[in-house]
């Protein structure tokens, strides 16, 4: 794609008094350009996962394919190295879900997240299991536990069921990696390593904890300045927060305002981009966990007929899902025969000839980042069933 600006939107007229209308089409694009999706932007790797606000992480080589997607020199090198020097962290945050975030972002908006932690903790089999025991008492151990040296949860619980005999040794240790803050740490999440979940605590990782007194209000900014125009219902699918509205009130005179073509109020960062939405979407290959595909309460405007999201297990990198057009239309896997990886593409409807080009090549692309190495690549499209 040329590096030029993208055409801003035409916005449309509406007669009616009112915000004006943006079609499902306008506000994929929007989307696509704020997600650096509608050509590889240059932010180094770190400005890229703060401008995010995060990637999910719950596939830890996820972000790798997630970055190079996204950005016009990409190493998976880089990122490994913001992650052993500390600068970006593997943590339980948006949807209480593991999440990539900076380390500033983790200690700025950690304690938002506190409230929400602990009632989907003690609601929770794990929470049940624990009816009796000494909570307070309970973190204080974990802490000092994991302050002392990283552990997975299954060392974490081995040892804390000394001091509580009778309780569950997992929901122990879940209840410190869900009520602390903690951060999982290397090689968990490096691009080419394997290692078990390793929690530490994020004041013995970081050299301090998160701020205790934190305002929603940057969190919803960020957000809408890279998801919007949006909804509160679609500030609070991708963060697992409630209350918002209150939230959007106070901020209301510092937004500007659309609406949907279903009638819902839209909400907006002033200058957020809004492309043309004739603009061209190149073919982009998603990883899994994505949040573009995750990030909205109505995702219609990436995802025609309301098809799931897969969320496959395992460590990522190998599988995830294919934009074209702007719109999540096909699936795809990497496998590997010997010395030879393929690229299988999984498309719901046909596609045309300029489409099927623009994918191979882009296939390409990804095999040469993710099967780096490989004596030979293709890339296989099924045909659409």
């Amino acid at each position: 794609m040329p590096d030029h600006p993208v055409p801003e939107a035409r916005v449309p007229e509406t007669r009616a008094p009112g915000p004006p209308v943006l079609s499902q089409r306008a506000l994929g694009r929007a989307l696509l350009e704020r997600q650096l999706l509608l050509r590889r932007d240059g932010r180094t790797p770190r400005q890229a996962i703060e401008h995010l606000g995060g990637m999910q992480s719950q596939a830890p080589n996820a972000p790798y394919v997630g970055l190079w997607t996204r950005l016009a020199a990409f190493r998976a090198e880089q990122l490994t190295e913001l992650m052993t020097g500390r600068v970006v962290v593997r943590t339980h945050l948006m949807r209480n879900t593991v999440h990539l975030v900076t380390a500033s972002d983790f200690l700025a908006f950690r304690a938002l997240y506190e409230p929400v932690l602990a009632a989907r903790f003690a609601s929770s089999g794990f929470g049940r299991n624990l009816a009796g025991v000494d909570l307070p008492a309970l973190r204080d151990a974990g802490r000092e536990l994991l302050a002392a040296t990283p552990r997975t949860r299954a060392e974490l619980g081995r040892l804390l069921g000394r001091r509580w005999p009778g309780a569950d040794p997992t929901s122990l240790a879940y209840a410190i990696t869900h009520l602390e803050p903690t951060v999982q740490v290397p090689p968990r999440g490096l691009w080419g390593a394997t290692g078990q979940a390793t929690y530490t605590t994020a004041r013995a990782w970081l050299g301090r904890g998160p701020d205790p007194d934190t305002s929603p209000d940057p969190l919803m900014l960020r957000y809408l300045s890279v998801y919007g125009p949006a909804t509160v219902r679609d500030v609070q699918a991708w963060s697992g927060l409630t209350r918002l509205g209150e939230v959007a009130e106070r901020l209301r005179p510092r937004l500007r305002t659309f609406r949907s073509t279903g009638g819902g109020e839209l909400f907006d960062v002033p200058g957020g981009p809004l492309p043309d939405p004739d603009t061209p979407a190149p073919a982009r290959f998603l990883p899994e966990y994505d949040n573009l595909l995750l990030s909205h309460a109505d995702r219609s405007r990436i995802i025609p007929g309301g098809r799931r999201v897969p969320l496959p297990p395992g460590l990522g990198g190998t599988r995830g899902t294919l934009l074209v057009d702007g719109l999540w239309q096909a699936t795809w896997k990497i496998t590997r025969t010997g010395d030879c990886a393929t690229l299988i593409v999984e498309p719901f409807a046909r596609f045309t000839a300029a489409q099927e080009t623009g994918i191979i090549e882009e296939g390409i692309r990804l095999l040469g980042f993710a099967a780096a190495g490989a004596g030979r690549c293709d890339v296989h499209l099924v045909a659409p069933t």
